[in-house]
């Protein structure tokens, strides 16, 4: 069975207010250009540096390092679109949207709209059976009552989900195109047309690139080596943040709800640039608008006061909010286990 969020609020709404205050009043919550424009630059720089050495290498199995190389930053990528679709780097929705776009849907090949909207619903209702997303029962499974009746397939991949785990994390870069493009062919996304060609333009000009510089099975291998380290990594980011933590009833208050779904992960700096700042997954989710830099600041603030609060507060090393997830996979595929060994 999932596990619920047993905590209940004692003053809906108050115990964030005062939270809130206490963060604005320390300036928290306050742009920071700077940052971001260094940031971003060294991003494109990177980018551009990727590519270029990729061109210059030529047809050479030495290309597979550059391949490497590129899925680490093509992941940095998307944490850069993830701040900007929050607002963090610019205020208004305009600038947001043409930046978020040449990022995503230009600069790794998904959709931001899309990605910004499941984002957005995850973001509202972290953790819920049937309101988050990121949680719904598909190839993997996050809750207990998800595995009846899986055959096939699936089933195989629900029983044994821990151990696919990050396996399967190397196809993770070509399911969000897929998603991307099925979202694309409703017409109720804003800026369809816009989306679908900067997508169009990346997800033609790859492959030819690819096949103009190297040979057909150098080009495969790049392609394979580039998108596994890209699915791995993004979703390494994004495992421990709530993998394995409560899940809500749905009348939880701001405060708890966000917080007793989220987990931290320790280990300073280097984990901050790594993770992209989502280690402080607790305090992005109270508020999702704070610039990266300034949640590390916020994190003792937070802390101190859930503990006043009598909220638990959630934080631990990488390798084990890994170990975490991956232990709530395995015993949520326990029932298709214990229904294949004892067959009625």
């Amino acid at each position: 069975m999932s596990a619920s969020v047993t905590q209940r609020p004692k003053a809906a709404g108050s115990d964030f207010a005062a939270l809130n205050r206490q963060i604005v009043d320390a300036g928290l919550l306050e742009r920071r250009p700077a940052y971001y424009a260094v940031r971003a630059a060294v991003v494109a720089g990177l980018l551009a540096g990727g590519w270029a050495a990729f061109v210059l290498i030529g047809s050479s199995w030495w290309t597979l390092a550059v391949a490497g190389l590129l899925g680490l930053v093509f992941a940095q990528t998307g944490l850069l679109a993830h701040d900007v679709a929050h607002r963090q780097v610019f205020r208004t929705r305009k600038p947001s949207a043409v930046a978020g776009r040449i990022a995503a849907n230009l600069g790794v090949g998904m959709s931001y709209g899309w990605w910004m909207d499941k984002h957005t619903r995850h973001h509202n209702n972290p953790n819920h059976d049937e309101l988050d997303p990121d949680v719904q029962p598909e190839l993997l499974i996050w809750a207990s009552e998800s595995a009846w009746g899986r055959r096939g397939v699936k089933g195989f991949v629900s029983r044994h989900q821990a151990g696919l785990f990050f396996p399967l994390l190397t196809l993770l870069s070509i399911d969000l195109r897929i998603a991307s493009i099925k979202a694309l062919r409703h017409p109720g996304m804003k800026r369809r047309g816009l989306e679908a060609g900067l997508m169009a333009l990346h997800l033609l000009a790859y492959p030819v690139v690819l096949l103009v510089v190297l040979s057909p099975l150098q080009a495969l291998a790049f392609f394979v080596v580039h998108h596994a380290v890209f699915g791995v990594y993004l979703g390494m980011t994004f495992a421990p943040n709530h993998k394995g933590m409560p899940h809500p009833a749905g009348d939880e208050d701001y405060l708890r709800k966000q917080v007793l779904t989220s987990r931290n992960v320790t280990g300073g700096r280097l984990i901050d640039v790594a993770l992209g700042g989502l280690n402080y997954q607790i305090e992005h989710h109270l508020f999702p608008a704070m610039p990266t830099p300034n949640l590390r600041r916020a994190q003792p603030i937070v802390q101190a006061y859930c503990a006043q609060a009598g909220v638990s507060y959630e934080q631990t090393s990488l390798l084990r909010s890994y170990r975490q997830a991956l232990r709530h996979l395995h015993d949520v595929g326990a029932p298709l286990r214990a229904a294949r060994n004892f067959p009625r």
